[in-house]
């Protein structure tokens, strides 16, 4: 218990911020987590959470909720950003309310600090144009994170975008 404490200890001394995006989806839902300092950013994991549709939608929101109760507390985040619900289709969106009904208990239920942005928002931060394409969002991130390759899959490179965001933001926290 002893170690555990000394752990947290350096933990909240540390010297950078991190944030972690996430892009809400039931059949795939983005994560992707950025370390900031005062002179850098760069990535610490990103990745997709999956269910499948053979499942009933309730064991689906279940593996979320499971799945985002192991994956928070393990990456740490001073704050999560998440976008906004947008209406397209109908049916889509209903989908992706429920994942993201999941995701806002999560972050309750853990204490972490929550900022939305809508997709224009994301668009805006990162290309100056709050209607660029999907390609130049993914451009914008591989430049700003130095990586070496588009960030794949789209839903994991989303959730970088919203994290990248967020860093702008006033309410984000500073190292």
């Amino acid at each position: 218990m002893h170690h555990r404490q000394l752990y947290l200890v350096c933990y909240l001394s540390r010297p950078a911020v991190r944030i972690l995006g996430v892009d809400p989806g039931l059949a795939t839902l983005g994560y992707g987590c950025i370390e900031m300092t005062p002179t850098s950013c760069h990535v610490c994991d990103f990745g997709v959470i999956t269910t499948t549709a053979k499942e009933p939608v309730g064991d689906r929101l279940h593996s979320l909720y499971t799945d985002l109760h192991q994956l928070i507390p393990a990456l740490h985040p001073d704050v999560v950003a998440i976008e906004k619900l947008f209406f397209y289709k109908m049916s889509h969106t209903i989908v992706v309310a429920q994942a993201r009904g999941v995701i806002l208990l999560v972050l309750s239920q853990l204490g972490c600090p929550l900022l939305e942005f809508t997709p224009a928002q994301v668009k805006q931060a990162l290309t100056g144009y709050g209607n660029a394409t999907k390609t130049e969002v993914q451009l914008a991130v591989q430049r700003e994170l130095n990586l070496a390759t588009l960030p794949r899959p789209d839903d994991a490179a989303d959730a970088l975008a919203i994290a990248l965001t967020a860093s702008r933001h006033p309410e984000t926290p500073r190292s």
